[in-house]
């Protein structure tokens, strides 16, 4: 009897210690969670409103399959066999994060957004799920160095757990967020006068919120990408950039008496958004050579061919 209680004691002090590591990796991981959900809603910008919980669903269950059927056994298997090749990939799927936002950017300024033909369902859902990876890659990766010290099963244990609460969590805020419109005009048809003053200003308020977010959620890929890019590389022995940032983001701190912490953050923030911004220009520009190239390939070929 006593041993099986002691039994149920070490078992319950395993699952604590297990919630307690879990809890430590996901509050890591939150800034690019933030960011994550900062990101989403500029899919849903637009969308008929029936069709923006569906959508979020599709996104959602990609983003899981990402994290449970990709990101985690190639970032277990890395961590155990080749830890050296995750700062490398890592840095590969940044860049592309890079070139996203920079591209958006670049579409913004030729107001090539506004003119472009409506994406279709499928190709919004797809879009979405290749920038999660991105995003849910370095997510899993924060929280996996978080939990290093721990056995191979039970980081195993906790990286689901952190993969199941995180989408959660972004996905459910992110349909609160892009739903807030429909519970404001459902407000307005009610009987108080607080509750329609509410509805109207849900009303008005959500499509600027929207908006904003679009524009929040570019800079955050460019944000992360450039922070992934300056930390990466900083790893992989070019330590130039990263101290030179934070040799300044440090400068900051000191010299500013009030709201040193966010300014710091700013600063880095401001950087690493620059670097994304600046590498994924030079990716831009690469891919639109190489299409350029392609397409007179293509055109002389046919030429050829005619004659």
């Amino acid at each position: 009897m006593s041993a099986g209680l002691f039994g149920l004691l070490d078992d319950v002090a395993v699952l604590a210690r297990l919630a307690a590591a879990s809890g430590r990796a996901t509050a890591k991981a939150a800034a690019v969670v933030i960011d994550d959900t900062a990101v989403t809603p500029q899919y849903v910008h637009g969308i008929a409103a029936e069709r923006e919980l569906p959508i979020i669903k599709r996104i959602a269950i990609g983003s899981l399959r990402n994290k449970l059927l990709v990101i985690l056994p190639a970032a277990m298997l890395l961590s155990q066999f080749a830890p050296r090749l995750v700062t490398p990939i890592l840095m590969l799927g940044a860049a592309y994060l890079c070139y996203e936002g920079a591209e958006k950017v670049w579409g913004s300024i030729r107001g090539h957004d506004a003119l472009a033909a409506p994406a279709t369902e499928d190709d919004v859902v797809t879009g979405a799920i290749r920038t999660d990876l991105i995003l849910s890659a370095e997510i899993m990766v924060i929280a996996l160095n978080e939990v290093a010290d721990q056995a191979f099963v039970p980081r195993l244990i906790i990286l689901i757990v952190v993969a199941l609460v995180l989408t959660a969590l972004v996905y459910g805020v992110v349909a609160v967020v892009v739903k807030m419109d429909d519970v404001g005009l459902h407000l307005t048809e009610t009987s108080s006068r607080i509750g329609r003053l509410v509805g109207r200003g849900l009303v008005a308020g959500m499509p600027p919120l929207l908006s904003a977010l679009s524009t929040v959620g570019t800079l955050a890929m460019l944000w992360v990408g450039g922070h992934i890019l300056l930390a990466g590389s900083d790893r992989l022995g070019w330590h130039t950039p990263y101290y030179l940032v934070h040799n300044v983001e440090d400068q900051v701190r000191r010299s500013a008496k009030a709201f040193a912490a966010v300014l710091a953050w700013f600063v880095d923030t401001g950087a690493s958004a620059v670097i994304g911004l600046v590498v994924g220009a030079v990716v831009v520009a690469l891919v639109q050579l190489l299409s350029f190239v392609r397409r007179g390939r293509l055109a002389n070929r046919l030429r050829a061919e005619k004659m």
